[in-house]
């Protein structure tokens, strides 16, 4: 049967097919080399129409398709699963930006566009795309809306749902729904691309989008303040939201065994405070408001802060190349945690006020249970999404006797007091295949029934991404 199906694959109009074991490979294992799978073939259409043929001619087979895109996930969603009996379909052709119209605040994009030349096409017209992430010089848009993605912005402009104004599709019976408007309000019924937007490449696959832009702040003003607690940190992010309302483009959270760990790690960085403190705000301010105007109100939050000895020092970038040193240093954690050792990462959410509580009864839960893991965090202060890392040495890693159970077990413990907190245990990352048994452990069975029936409407075979998001 492979034989005969790969001929036909081979023989769609606009594709190309890769079945040889080097050329698959990059397709078949994940960016942090956690995740691997094999494959009969990697498809690479050019166009929705191959798209379509592709699913279809799967479904005549009951062939599995695993959707992907930049190949970026940290939940094991974007590579194959180990039985090699589906294909990968890539859509890194098909990265066409289609147009750009300032006037209506728009632009349509073809899926496998990486969400940086999203960005520089918006810049060139005089705007702005927000979404912006550490993976955004390889993350594709599809891959973007499939998991919903998240990033340094969504204080201010949203998760990628809300960055989405309409969707094309193709559906598992390779049926091409286009729902290409631009519109800012359609109440015409169900919102039909809010089923894609988060399905993680389940209920079918995205081939293109029409994103939502904005006017292009004037200035901006970023700077990274040194805070004595987490308690600070939390106040001070208030802070500066209620002082510059709508005009937080971000307000990050870096532990100083983060920084720590980039500074070691990435070449060219250097912290760039004298003095180390147990946390960082990284902010960054955008407008129409003068720079200088911002950088004295932001100059006169922090003097009375700054004289209780609660916030330690802080500098403001004076120039862009500054700035974009701030930012490097950001953008470049998780690339440092693959360096320094094996890192647990919990991508969870809680009110955003309830960061204190969550990060103090974490810490104690950690050190009581794994000593010898470090607590490692980066995150959203504004939205509430802590990456919270518990770091092993390799050595330390490598003398677990049971490396599965102790992953399982620093999840439920990081996970239990975030759902205790009124939180959740994917705010961003998506679920992949890796967290299948938290959904069924922290899920309402209502919201599991609900996302199976859906899935069993539109994928009744199971052939869109199987073993992903829903567990089984």
């Amino acid at each position: 049967m492979s034989e005969s199906f790969l001929a036909v694959l081979k023989a769609i109009l606009d594709t190309l097919v890769l079945d040889e074991p080097v050329a698959m490979q990059p397709h078949l294992i994940d960016w942090r080399k956690r995740h691997e799978g094999q494959a009969l073939a990697i498809a690479l259409p050019g166009s929705t129409e191959a798209v379509a043929a592709i699913v279809s001619l799967c479904g005549r087979h009951r062939v599995p398709i695993y959707p992907q895109g930049g190949n970026t996930s940290v939940c094991g969603g974007s590579v194959p699963d180990a039985s090699g009996s589906g294909i990968v379909v890539n859509l890194r052709r098909m990265n066409r930006i289609l147009s750009v119209d300032p006037r209506d605040n728009a632009m349509l994009v073809q899926a496998g566009c990486v969400l940086a030349n999203v960005q520089e096409a918006a810049l060139a017209a005089d705007r702005l795309f927000p979404m912006s992430l550490g993976a955004e010089g390889s993350c594709q848009i599809g891959g973007n809306i499939a998991t919903n993605a998240g990033g340094t912005a969504v204080v201010r402009y949203g998760n990628m749902r809300d960055l989405v104004l309409g969707i094309e599709a193709v559906l598992p019976d390779g049926t091409i729904w286009n729902g290409l408007r631009t519109l800012r309000k359609n109440n015409s019924g169900y919102d039909l691309k809010n089923l894609f937007i988060g399905s993680e490449g389940t209920l079918g696959i995205v081939t293109a989008a029409a994103l939502k832009l904005f006017p292009r702040p004037r200035h901006s003003v970023t700077a990274l303040i040194a805070v004595g607690s987490i308690e600070t940190a939390a106040a001070l992010a208030q802070a500066l939201q209620t002082e510059f309302p709508g005009a937080v483009s971000a307000v990050e959270l870096i532990s100083e065994s983060e920084l720590a760990l980039v500074v070691r790690h990435i070449p060219g960085t250097a912290h760039p405070l004298a003095s180390e403190a147990p946390w960082y705000v990284l902010v960054e301010i955008a407008g129409a408001e003068g720079e200088a105007v911002v950088c004295d109100r932001l100059t006169a939050i922090l003097e009375e802060p700054m004289a209780a000895g609660s916030v330690t020092d802080a500098t403001i970038a004076t120039s862009e190349r500054q700035r974009q040193q701030l930012w490097h240093l950001r953008h470049n954690v998780t690339e440092a945690n693959v360096r320094e050792g094996l890192g647990l990462t919990h991508d969870i959410a809680v009110p955003p006020a309830r960061i204190p509580q969550f990060v103090h009864r974490a810490e104690a839960a950690l050190a009581s249970a794994f000593p010898q893991a470090v607590p490692v965090v980066v995150g959203h202060l504004g939205d509430g999404n802590l990456h919270y890392i518990a770091m092993f040495s390799h050595a330390d890693w490598g003398a677990m006797a049971d490396k599965p159970g102790a992953t399982r077990a620093v999840g439920h413990l990081l996970y239990d007091i975030a759902a205790d907190l009124g939180g959740t245990f994917s705010a961003e990352h998506g679920i992949g295949s890796i967290h299948l048994g938290e959904m069924s452990r922290y899920k309402p069975p209502v919201e599991l029934l609900l996302m199976q029936r859906i899935k069993g409407l539109l994928d009744p075979d199971e052939l869109m991404n199987p073993g992903r998001v829903l567990p089984r």
